[in-house]
């Protein structure tokens, strides 16, 4: 019997830690366990890893230590940025209006509309074009004079568009409104300076580029104002209560640290198997299969597809069986898939809204590995699509 292949190509949604990360955290567990918090030895010793972790990020985004906020996930971060920024402005009486974009990840729109719907404030949810982008004139002509954020995400998540954030920060700053970006996918592909980014804060999640799950980073620009969601002791200069996940921290910033310094090594690799799914698939299937976001200014490991009258959820399945993991589009649960929102801002029709592929490459994949994924895949459409004529 032959061995079943088993290849991840979903490194959007989680990547494995990286050995070098695992050894920098493990003395944290065994060793140097105190609660820095604590005014002890055990204690200054957790709190000078955790500060020292905390350089780093800061060094490596060219930013200050007391402008990085550690967290629990991406999510949280998102949530601190826009609860805690319309908060503040609101006890201040600096604003009450809130600009996002229809394809932010849901940590981000789901927050937006909560706002708007249970505390009031004004929201405005900008459209996007058939490759994700959102219109600079459409964005500005959105500013109010009680605009007090704008958050739009560096990259989606789903069909891997980046967006000009340069651009979006100068058009948020020469109104005197903050900018967020959502740059859980992108900060690991690209280098930042925050000294010159017109961004006032970013997002980060290091188990998107080989660190743990269960921390988040939010660079806050300096003076930028947020009320806290979490109240308790105080930590993260009281703009996040709950001890410190010091291990995590640890290995975030080793996780930073490795991705920054081996960025053009990874982004050539990342290429190169991208491009490759891109050409074979759309080769493949040229009738039956799209490619769904910005052609060209798109994350290097995203390659992200539609296919016409097929379910997302029975093409993750056979994919599966076959030993590849990906990620649809479409809400991913038993039963009827829903339509993506994303693909629908696109402007896709119905019938390919459903059947959403994301394939997000790392460091472990081979062109091998994806040319047994391309092997595979006409068969597997083919039969879904038999399946859907027989319904």
């Amino acid at each position: 019997m032959p061995i079943k292949k088993h290849i991840y190509l979903d490194h959007g949604a989680s990547t494995p830690v990286h050995p070098q990360v695992l050894e920098a955290m493990l003395p944290h567990w065994t060793e140097n366990y105190g609660n820095s918090s604590s005014t002890h030895e055990y204690g200054r010793l957790a709190s000078r890893a955790l500060e020292q972790s905390r350089e780093t990020i800061a060094g490596l985004l060219q930013a200050q230590p007391d402008e990085i906020i550690f967290t629990g996930c991406g999510s949280e971060s998102d949530n601190l940025a826009v609860r805690g920024a319309m908060w503040a402005a609101r006890k201040n009486n600096g604003g009450n209006h809130l600009i996002v974009s229809s394809i932010e990840h849901s940590a981000i729109l789901n927050t937006a509309v909560q706002m708007r719907d249970l505390h009031h404030f004004d929201l405005t949810i900008l459209p996007v074009d058939e490759y994700g982008l959102i219109d600079l004139a459409q964005l500005e002509a959105a500013i109010r004079p009680d605009t007090v954020l704008i958050s739009i995400m560096a990259a989606n998540n789903e069909v891997g568009t980046m967006q000009d954030i340069a651009a979006i920060g100068q058009i948020a700053h020469e109104h005197g409104v903050l900018f967020h970006s959502d740059a859980v996918q992108a900060i690991a592909v690209r280098r930042w300076d925050m000294r010159q980014m017109p961004i006032d804060l970013i997002s980060i999640a290091p188990h998107k580029f080989y660190g743990p799950k269960g921390v988040g980073m939010l660079y806050a620009r300096d003076r930028t104002e947020l009320i806290s969601e979490l109240t308790g002791g105080g930590q993260e200069n009281g703009r996040r209560a709950g001890t410190s996940n010091v291990p995590y921290a640890v290995g975030a910033a080793k996780s930073l640290e490795l991705a920054m310094a081996e960025l053009d090594e990874r982004n050539a690799h990342y290429l190169a198997l991208r491009d490759q799914l891109i050409d074979g698939l759309l080769a493949a299937l040229p009738n039956d299969c799209i490619l769904t976001g910005h052609p060209t200014e798109r994350l290097p490991h995203n390659a992200s597809f539609a296919f016409r009258y097929i379910s997302g959820n029975d093409l993750l399945m056979h994919l599966d069986m076959a030993g590849i993991a990906a990620s649809s589009g479409s809400a991913c649960k038993s039963g009827d898939p829903k339509p993506s929102r994303t693909l629908k801002a696109l402007g896709l029709a119905p019938e390919w809204t459903k059947g959403g592929l994301r394939l997000t490459v790392g460091m472990q994949n081979t062109a091998e590995h994806i040319a047994y994924f391309l092997e595979k895949m006409p068969a597997i459409i083919q039969k879904l699509q038999k399946l859907q004529a027989a319904n």
